[in-house]
């Protein structure tokens, strides 16, 4: 049943007063998300279509993702209780994010460089021809370990906003996150759907790293420079209140630690955050598919390349791939556009109806998706060859799929901040306990990322290879949202910025 409730924003919890920072300090206190979003969307733009080349079957790849959700469920709700007790004198967050920030930039690495630590190991295709296992267990090695830092990042990067929001609120913090996520987005995607880092640092091609795999490598490399540069503003500007080690001492002397506590601390969540976490949860699983495989949908169903086919095919699904990038683009923009909308949207309408609505035409467009990779495909009479020889319709085929990604981008900015406000709102409610309210958030999260990561391989597989099948379960997924947020959801009521202070 929807609960009726009305909650300030900020404040630490635990007796103190949140420092007091000007807005345009809150904005540069973020800027680490940004650098994070920067990797985050070469991770989602490129890598899927890229571990193809290295030997991985289609099917397989969704496994790949497994370790994102795996990290979050066991590091971020431990990594946000224990930053909500941190002493450190660099503040309960920072430690945090200037520790998975440096893990960050050596993954990357790793990654960028994984045809060349494979060739070094006994790889012995050159140019990037034929299956390259070495390169590929490096690059799911720096894969992986990339996952497992981002959530060191990211539980403690959203509860520091939460903690300097002040008389900014909850609301204007997760739109200054979004907006940061917007621009590493932005820049992200701008690099996946650029084709020539090659030509400007031709030294990064080797024996065993072609054009293509230059062109992720230096992506890479810009993404270490600009986390680097995000992570230092970000430490000086966020000038947190740190804890007295005794009086923290004498409060968790007795406490459970580890996983036991993180279980321990989700019996005492605020009231509504239970149904917050289903809804999140349901809301995520109509996403998930989209947000692995978007990029090759568009190199696969509606560009009709392969990774592994012939020439012909193979620079088909590296133009669709280009392309996905680019509708990734446009969709951050619209992101960041979007994200100023949201606080008001949510007190005119409120946060649940703006969560509602925002599932419902994300279950529109998923099933638009379908439709239209069908009607590409053939499927509805003719055949991809038939389509190929109509440019004109091919056009308006790609031309929609590019559609589709700026739609997506509304809802998307409603993703990333009203679950993240509601939650810092619930927890300000009970006094404090942001990090393990926003780690224990990240659980409805990266559950749905693991059904999906297991899932949607065998679940295409069963009616033949390609993404329809599990965009078409997510267009149920987001009415199962819509119908879960009307019956569940809290109803929360914002105050005004002025009004909402700290504790």
């Amino acid at each position: 049943m929807a609960v009726d409730m009305e909650l300030d924003g900020g404040g630490d919890g635990k007796g103190k007063a949140p420092p007091q920072i000007s807005l345009s300090g809150l904005f540069l206190a973020c800027m680490v998300a940004g650098g994070v979003q920067y990797g985050w969307a070469l991770q989602l733009s490129l890598l899927t279509p890229y571990v193809q080349t290295l030997g991985i079957p289609h099917a397989l790849t969704s496994v790949m993702w497994l370790c994102g959700p795996i990290a979050g469920l066991i590091v971020q709700p431990c990594v946000g209780l224990y930053s909500d007790k941190c002493t450190s004198s660099l503040g309960r967050r920072r430690p945090f994010i200037l520790t998975g920030c440096i893990i960050i930039c050596i993954s990357v690495i790793v990654i960028g460089f994984s045809s060349d630590i494979g060739y070094a190991l006994g790889d012995t295709t050159e140019d990037c021809k034929g299956p390259r296992y070495h390169a590929a267990a490096a690059f799911i090695l720096g894969f992986w370990l990339l996952d497992f830092s981002n959530n060191t990042v990211q539980g403690p990067a959203r509860a520091l906003m939460a903690d300097l929001s002040g008389r900014h609120g909850p609301s204007a913090a997760n739109a200054i996150f979004c907006s940061w996520m917007a621009l590493g987005n932005i820049l992200g995607y701008s690099s996946g759907s650029t084709n020539d880092w090659h030509k400007w640092f031709p030294f990064l091609m080797t024996r065993a790293c072609c054009e293509a795999c230059a062109n992720l490598k230096a992506a890479f490399l810009v993404a270490v420079v600009f986390l680097g540069l995000s992570t230092a503003v970000t430490m000086v500007f966020a000038r947190e209140v740190a804890l007295d080690p005794v009086a923290a001492a004498k409060r968790n002397e007795g406490e459970a630690s580890g996983l036991l506590a993180v279980f321990k601390g989700m019996k005492n969540l605020p009231v509504g955050m239970p149904s917050v976490l289903i809804v999140t949860g349901l809301t995520w699983l109509s996403w998930f598919p989209f947000i692995l495989f978007d990029t090759d949908w568009m190199g696969r169903e509606i560009y009709h390349g392969r990774p592994d086919g012939s020439p012909a095919e193979v620079t088909a699904f590296q133009e669709g791939v280009r392309q996905g990038a680019f509708g990734l683009l446009l969709n951050s923009i619209v992101l960041g556009i979007s994200s100023f909308l949201i606080e008001p949207m949510c007190r005119r309408l409120g946060a649940r109806a703006v969560w509602v609505m925002s599932s419902a035409v994300v279950c529109v467009a998923m099933a638009a998706v379908s439709v239209l990779s069908a009607w590409s495909l053939g499927d509805f009479g003719g055949s991809v060859q038939d389509a190929a020889r109509a440019p004109a319709e091919e056009g308006g085929v790609r031309a929609s799929a590019l559609a589709l990604f700026v739609f997506l981008g509304l809802p998307f900015a409603v993703l990333c901040s009203v679950p993240f406000a509601v939650t810092a709102q619930l927890a300000a409610s009970r006094g404090g306990g942001q990090g393990l309210c926003t780690g224990v958030l990240n659980i409805s999260i990266v559950v749905p990322q693991m059904a999906i990561a297991l899932g949607a391989g065998p679940w295409d597989e069963l009616f033949g290879e390609g993404n329809i099948p599990a965009f078409a379960m997510a267009s149920v997924f987001a009415a199962a949202a819509a119908a879960a947020g009307v019956v569940l959801l809290p109803k929360v009521s914002v105050r005004s910025v002025s009004m909402a202070g700290g504790h």
